[in-house]
């Protein structure tokens, strides 16, 4: 609970960087995710590999992290 109380009482720019880095670790979990799934040899494994899609949820959450880092940066730079 000290966390999310610490987290309330960070400065905006400070929540969307926090936020932004957040984006860029789900978008390596999901790369990495998806090299995994490419690199299955054994048919009767890939043809139960999941319906998840990694290469759009990289995308999204780098996007999304990326302009969330973006938004942040000037307010950071200045401090």
């Amino acid at each position: 609970m000290d966390a999310i109380r610490h987290f309330e009482l960070m400065s905006d720019a400070a929540q969307l960087a926090w936020a932004g880095g957040a984006c860029w670790l789900v978008a390596v979990f999901a790369t990495v995710m998806e090299r995994r799934r490419a690199r299955l040899r054994n048919v009767a494994r890939l043809e139960r590999v999941g319906w998840m899609p990694w290469t759009t949820l990289f995308v999204l959450t780098a996007m999304l992290g990326a302009g969330l880092l973006a938004l942040s940066l000037p307010v950071l730079l200045k401090a």
